[in-house]
C-alpha cells in the first residue's frame, strides 16, 4: 500500500481492522489472567487490581512512545528521508530499553510502600508484590514491543502486532494454568506464575515484532550512528511521546475522580461503575484501530506536504467512528440489562449499571471525535492538545460539574452520569474546533 497516494477510506480500513482484532485479543488477555487469579483467591484478584496503577505507568510510557515513535517515523516515510526514518526507529529502540530499566528500578523500590499505603498487609501485600515484581522483570519488554510495534505502524503494518497479540492471547490459555499450578517438571508459582506468562509472552512478541521490523526498509541496515544513544533523537521521541503518556495517566486519575464521587453513594455504585465501564469498553473497541490509522496517515502525508489528505483522513475516521458508536449505541442501550445481569446477580448493581450505560450509550460518539483530533494533531506533530484537553475532561471539568449535578441539582448519582456526558461532549466539541482551526492554518499557507 502506498499511504500517500492510495485511496484514504480503503486505508484507514487497512489500517484500522487489523489493530482492532489485536486490542480485542489484547482484552481477552486480559480477562484470562482475571479468571485464573480468581480461581486461587479473591485476594489474588484484588492484587491483579491493586497492581494496575504501576502496570498502568508500564502501559501508558509505551503507548505514549509508540505514538511518538509513529509520528516522527512516518513524517519521515511522507518526506522521503529514509534515513531520518530508520534513526527514528533504533532510537526509539535504545530510548525504551533505558527508560524500563530504569521503571525497573524505580518500580521495585517504592511498590512495596505503595501497596502498603493502598491497604494490602499480610498474605494479601505478598500475593501483589509476588505479581508486580514479576511485572515489573519485564518492564524493557512490554516498552520495546509497543516503540518497535510503531516502527512498522508507520509504515502501514498493523497486521504483524495483530498475529502477536492473538498469538500471545492463545499462548496465555495454555501458561497461565501450567505455571499456576505447576506440571512438567516446573513447579507451581501461583500468583507469580501468571505475571511470568505475561512477561515470557511479551518478550516473545517484542522479538517477533523486532524480526519483522528488521525485515522492512525503516528496521535494515542500521548504521552504528543509528545504534548509538543520540540526546538529540531521545528529546524529539520524548517531546512527541511524553505528553501522550501523560495523557494516559490521566485516564487513570480520571476513574479515580469518578470512583471517589460514585463510592460518596453505596458499595453498590462503584461495582456497578466497575462492571458497566468495562461493557462500554467492549463497546469501544472497534475505534482503537481508527486511532492507528488516523496517526499513521496523518504523519505520513504531514511528511509529504500532503495537508489535504490529513484532513481527509480525519474526516474519514471520524465518520467511521461515529457510524459504528451509533449502531454501538443503540445496542448498548437496548441491551444494558441484560449486559449487567451477565456479571452480577445483585438487583441494585444491576439497575445502577443499567443506568450508566444508557447514558454512556449517547456519550460514546464524543470518544470518537476526541481521539481521531488528538491522534491526527500527533501526527501533525502537536501532541499537547491531547494533554490539555485531558487534563480538562479527567480532572478540572469533573471537579466542578459532578458536584453541581449530583448535589447542588439533586440528581444524585445520576448526576454523575450525566456529568461525564458533559463533559467529555463538550472536550469533543472542543477539540473538533481546535483541530479544524490547525488544519486550516496550515492548508492556507499551503494554497498560497
Amino acid at each position: 500500500m502506498n499511504l500517500t497516494t492510495d485511496p484514504i477510506p480503503r486505508l484507514v480500513r487497512d489500517l484500522a481492522v487489523p489493530a482492532s482484532v489485536g486490542f480485542v485479543f489484547n482484552t481477552l488477555f486480559n480477562v484470562v489472567d482475571t479468571w485464573w487469579a480468581g480461581r486461587i483467591s479473591t485476594e489474588a484478584q484484588a492484587a491483579l487490581s491493586i497492581s494496575f496503577p504501576v502496570f498502568f505507568i508500564l502501559i501508558a510510557t509505551g503507548s505514549g512512545l509508540s505514538q511518538g515513535a509513529t509520528a516522527l517515523i512516518a513524517n519521515a516515510l511522507g518526506s522521503k528521508d529514509l534515513a531520518a526514518a530508520r534513526h527514528y526507529a533504533a532510537q526509539a529502540g535504545l530510548l525504551a530499553v533505558v527508560i524500563g530499566l530504569v521503571l525497573l528500578g524505580v518500580g521495585w523500590a517504592i511498590a512495596p510502600a505503595l501497596f502498603r499505603l493502598l491497604g494490602a498487609q499480610e498474605a494479601y501485600l505478598h500475593l501483589s508484590l509476588s505479581y508486580m515484581n514479576t511485572i515489573l522483570g519485564g518492564s524493557v519488554f512490554f516498552l520495546l514491543q509497543s516503540v518497535l510495534n510503531g516502527g512498522l505502524q508507520a509504515q502501514g503494518d498493523t497486521k504483524s502486532f495483530r498475529n502477536a497479540l492473538i498469538v500471545g492471547c492463545l499462548l496465555n490459555v495454555v501458561l497461565d494454568p501450567w505455571f499456576l499450578y505447576g506440571g512438567g517438571g516446573l513447579p507451581a508459582m501461583g500468583i507469580a506464575g501468571i505475571a511470568l506468562s505475561t512477561v515470557l509472552i511479551t518478550a516473545g512478541g517484542a522479538f517477533y515484532v523486532f524480526h519483522r521490523l528488521r525485515q522492512t526498509p525503516v528496521g535494515a541496515n542500521w548504521t552504528a550512528a543509528d545504534l548509538r544513544p543520540s540526546a538529540r533523537a531521545f528529546r524529539e521521541i520524548a517531546r512527541q511521546g511524553l505528553p501522550a503518556s501523560l495523557n494516559m495517566m490521566t485516564v487513570a486519575l480520571g476513574i479515580f475522580v469518578i470512583t471517589w464521587f460514585v463510592s460518596r453513594f453505596s458499595p453498590e455504585g462503584v461495582a456497578a461503575y466497575g462492571i458497566a465501564t468495562r461493557i462500554e469498553q467492549m463497546v469501544l473497541l472497534p475505534t482503537i484501530g481508527l486511532n492507528i490509522a488516523t496517526l499513521t496517515l496523518s504523519g505520513h502525508n504531514f511528511g509529504a506536504g500532503r495537508l489535504d489528505r490529513v484532513h481527509a483522513t480525519w474526516r474519514t475516521a471520524l465518520r467511521y467512528g461515529l457510524v459504528l458508536m451509533l449502531f454501538g449505541g443503540v445496542a448498548l442501550y437496548a441491551a444494558s440489562g441484560p449486559l449487567m445481569a451477565f456479571f452480577t446477580t445483585d438487583p441494585a448493581v444491576i439497575l445502577t449499571g443499567r443506568s450508566y450505560l444508557r447514558v454512556a450509550a449517547l456519550t460514546l460518539g464524543s470518544y470518537v471525535v476526541l481521539y481521531q483530533t488528538v491522534f491526527m494533531l500527533q501526527g501533525l506533530k502537536q501532541p499537547l492538545f491531547g494533554l490539555w484537553i485531558g487534563l480538562y475532561r479527567q480532572i478540572i471539568a469533573p471537579a466542578v460539574v459532578f458536584p453541581f449535578l449530583t448535589f447542588s441539582a439533586g440528581l444524585g448519582i445520576q448526576g454523575i452520569w450525566w456529568g461525564i456526558a458533559l463533559v467529555n461532549w463538550t472536550a469533543a466539541i472542543v477539540a473538533a474546533s481546535y483541530g479544524a482551526r490547525v488544519l486550516a492554518r496550515m492548508i492556507k499557507p499551503e494554497a498560497r
